[in-house]
């Protein structure tokens, strides 16, 4: 018996039974690259691949107490917090991770996948409260130009016009430390037209701006592959921009060998290297176990005997 050696990973999301999207897709992600995944249950799906149709949340009091619980346990190397559509979540989170400010946060917190929300949440005061208690908290945040759009009203008139470049900069004043903006256009050239960017901005600019061909999909949990890959690579001691590149290869693999569950969308194959191993080791010509004579060898024996 030994210590855990490999860096453990502290996951905060939603339980989802396809597997695709929160805490399970993130277990999957984090085991594939040599972590081992603890998770924090936020809300309990009811979906398949093809939609989510209903959720229930876990008390606030339980997330805190869930994550309490296994903090004093164990050390971990990394956070990663997934999509949030409860401002009382927000809060319970940003109170827990506030006590191990040395450990890499990744802040993935939107998620297409979640339904919509109730009459009872404000969506601007849900982001003004994810601006103000986690965002500041976190080493990397990763969102859409779109979703870095939606966040940016909460302190702006969209009229100024502020890039997005100024936009994530805002953000990295406030005290995160890296804003990854994914799914931009690559560029305008016909040539272009079927690649995507993601780029990486830290204090004073762009860090990396990686382009890659557009896969056809429709993929369910793609964002959720590459913000754990990220957490993954971080949590064994890699700096962001060279984990970012790394992330993206994983997840483009995962994606190009992403499998169909059912009549929805295609999902992410998270151990896609692994199997490949195990496919190639199973369609290898066989050999004898190690210290067990092939017949070949006991005839020449015999001969040598005679």
């Amino acid at each position: 018996m030994q210590n855990q050696t490999s860096p453990l990973i502290l996951t905060f999301g939603v339980a989802d039974p396809i597997g695709a999207v929160g805490v399970h897709a993130d277990l999957g992600v984090f085991a594939a690259l040599g972590c081992q995944g603890l998770a924090v249950t936020t809300a309990l799906l009811i979906g398949d691949s093809a939609k989510v149709e209903d959720q229930q949340h876990v008390e606030p009091d339980w997330v805190a107490d869930q994550a309490r619980a296994v903090l004093e346990d164990a050390q971990v190397a990394a956070f990663k917090i997934g999509a949030l559509d409860s401002l009382e979540h927000i809060s319970s989170i940003a109170e827990v991770v506030s006590d191990y400010p040395d450990a890499p946060l990744i802040l993935d917190p939107f998620g297409s996948q979640l339904p919509p929300l109730g009459e009872e949440t404000d969506f601007e005061e849900l982001l003004t409260v994810l601006r103000q208690l986690l965002v500041p908290q976190s080493t990397l945040l990763m969102l859409s130009q779109v979703e870095l759009g939606h966040i940016a009203e909460t302190w702006r008139d969209l009229a100024n016009g502020e890039t997005m470049a100024d936009d994530a900069q805002h953000l990295i004043d406030l005290g995160c430390e890296y804003v990854l903006v994914t799914g931009t256009p690559a560029g305008t050239s016909r040539a272009e037209s079927g690649l995507r960017a993601n780029t990486l901005y830290g204090d004073g600019g762009i860090v990396r701006h990686d382009r890659w061909q557009h896969l056809p999909g429709p993929f369910l949990g793609s964002g959720c592959t590459l913000s754990a890959a990220i957490t993954a690579y971080m949590a064994q001691g890699i700096e962001a921009p060279r984990a970012v590149q790394l992330a993206q290869q994983y997840t483009h693999g995962a994606l190009q060998h992403a499998r169909r569950f059912g009549m929805g969308k295609l999902v992410p194959d998270h151990f896609h290297a692994l199997h490949a191993q195990a496919a190639s080791l199973r369609d290898a010509p066989l050999t004898a176990p190690l210290g067990k004579p092939t017949a070949s060898s006991t005839n020449r024996t015999n001969r040598t005997k005679q």
